[in-house]
């Protein structure tokens, strides 16, 4: 991980994602690394066939209106750190997995529950993360 120049850092838009922020832009000091921050929004009906109402595009607009300003707001609190960000619609592991593979990022960070029983029986967006990417993952604890 000393090698590390470049960053993804995947965040939901709940008040613990600065836990994770604040463990990346740690991170990237530490290494003089660059940070981008990526959000994904995943649809709600993902059948091709399905006409969607306009309340729904409604909502992914929104959706998508208020990630970006999310993150707006947390790239512009960060310094010294060259940082960017972006929103994506789709699938998280596969949003992830492509923006790893398309900006040539050696580290993810991402917060974890570390829940167990049922709900890790049942998959989790990290362990998927952690179990499919070919770069290094560094998962963030969230208390």
């Amino acid at each position: 991980m000393s090698q590390t120049k470049k960053i993804l850092v995947a965040l939901d838009l709940s008040s613990e994602a600065q836990q994770v922020l604040d463990k990346a832009v740690e991170i990237a000091v530490s290494r003089q690394a660059s940070l981008s921050l990526i959000h994904v929004i995943e649809p709600v009906i993902t059948d091709s066939n399905f006409v969607l109402p306009d309340v729904y595009i409604d909502l992914e607009a929104t959706l998508v209106e208020r990630a970006n300003a999310f993150l707006k707001e947390k790239t512009s609190n960060i310094n010294n750190v060259n940082t960017d960000y972006c929103v994506e619609l789709g699938s998280v592991k596969s949003s992830i997995f492509q923006k790893v593979e398309d900006g040539g990022y050696e580290l993810i960070v991402m917060g974890t529950h570390g829940r167990h029983g049922l709900g890790r029986l049942l998959g989790s967006t990290a362990s998927a993360v952690l179990h499919g990417t070919p770069c290094d993952v560094y998962m963030v604890r969230i208390h």
